[in-house]
């Protein structure tokens, strides 16, 4: 982003935490966490901390970050170098982003060009180029619907896991827009707060369905062609039990044949199971067994149940979650990437949350911009785009989303 740009979403940024910004007391203990800040003149202020809100929001206001960040964990010295911080604790966090979900619009609106030979490609990043082998990439992302939802979908499995199977309350746990292609969950209680890195990576082993061992968790040659009293009633099991058997009722229930085939069974065995839908699930329900049809043996069921625990699972950044030191981006704060805001939300109304309309900050004004490249898009109840090398006026947030994304300049 070139000065002209910068200058432009630096006034706007400003004039957001000046006369819009919130400070409030919703953050737990604010003078024991660190915090961090991307500055527009690039480079990163970190180890900072506040004993008040009102001070926060004075330092946003005179220093006008392009993002900003506080910490999981809470210290003794939260402006000390690491090692001498004097960890307490921290909350347990959860990263879902886009990024880490394949979806089929990826590969329409992001672009990466490797940083050593300049190899470009669509879609999902490598780990590493196949041409040098190079780990540096420049990498354009864009945060549309089909991301969103997609990132919104495995924040639900991950809120029902934690509120089913871990058994939080809702009370402690607050849920955030990230203000760009994801969500923040944030687990605040004294029950997990002192629990170390490898503690909470046998939560995530949890979440993600990690080393799952589908033979232990109910599938076995017996239970497939047996009732007993511990298969009669699959709704009524606990944890990944339940999960692998309502993951085979539902991949059963809505699969094509082409769904069965990805999963690498034959064609012959695909049609047995469509032609048997019915009589499969009402054996499943009924009876507690799953082998009840000729001609589909362990193995297939062994796929399928493999199949259906990897749906249930819950697609998170491992490392977030893992790190106690890790700094998280600021809730009410600007994103650098976007201009949209990173905004809280009730557990219960996920399923109706709508980050277009939401995290949306800029509500009047337009600008003129040159768009160099650009996929349709929406804010609020307006769509725009596409757009290629054009010349537009648009509302303030629309314009400053392209701007941050970096395929729009502004005209002045």
């Amino acid at each position: 982003m070139n000065l002209k740009p910068i200058s432009f979403v630096q006034r706007m940024f400003r004039n957001y935490y000046e006369q819009e910004y919130s400070s409030n007391n919703s953050l737990l203990m604010i003078d024991r966490r660190e915090f961090g800040f991307a500055l527009f003149e690039g480079w990163m202020l970190r180890h900072k901390s506040f004993q008040s809100s009102g001070e926060l929001k004075q330092f946003l206001q005179n220093s006008v970050p392009s993002d900003a960040y506080c910490s999981c964990a809470y210290y003794e010295d939260p402006e000390s170098d690491m090692d001498k911080k004097g960890w307490l604790g921290a909350d347990l966090v959860f990263d879902i982003d886009a990024d880490h979900i394949p979806t089929p619009c990826d590969k329409v609106h992001d672009n990466w060009v490797c940083g050593v030979c300049g190899l470009t490609g669509k879609g999902v990043i490598p780990s590493k180029c196949p041409v040098c082998g190079g780990e540096k990439f420049e990498v354009k992302t864009w945060p549309c619907e089909v991301c969103l939802n997609s990132a919104k979908t495995e924040t639900v499995k991950l809120l029902d896991m934690l509120i089913r199977d871990f058994g939080f309350s809702e009370k402690n746990i607050r849920v955030f827009f990230s203000g760009h292609r994801g969500y923040h969950v944030h687990v605040e209680s004294e029950a997990i707060r002192t629990l170390d890195a490898i503690a909470r990576k046998e939560i995530v082993d949890y979440v993600t369905g990690l080393g799952l061992d589908v033979f232990f968790y109910g599938l076995t040659k017996r239970s497939l062609r047996e009732t007993s009293s511990s298969q009669a009633s699959p709704l009524s099991k606990l944890g990944w039990r339940k999960r692998v058997a309502l993951g085979m009722q539902s991949f059963i229930s809505n699969a094509k044949e082409e769904d069965l085939r990805k999963i690498g069974l034959k064609k012959n065995i695909a049609e047995t199971i469509l032609s048997n839908r019915d009589v499969i699930l009402k054996n499943w329900l009924n009876k507690g067994i799953w082998g009840a049809v000729r001609g589909i043996g362990f193995e297939t069921w062994r796929k399928i149940a493999q199949h259906s625990a990897k749906l249930q699972s819950a697609k998170i950044d491992t490392v977030v979650t893992t790190d106690i030191h890790r700094l998280i981006r600021l809730a009410d704060t600007l994103h650098g990437k976007t201009g949209l805001k990173k905004v809280e939300f009730p557990v219960s109304t996920i399923e109706d949350f709508d980050p277009f309309k939401r995290a949306v900050v800029f509500k009047t004004g337009a600008v003129t911009v040159l768009v160099s490249d650009a996929p349709e898009f929406r804010l609020s109840d307006e769509v725009f785009g596409p757009y290629k090398k054009q010349r537009v006026e648009l509302p303030t947030a629309a314009a400053i989303l392209l701007v941050c994304k970096g395929r729009a300049e502004v005209i002045e």
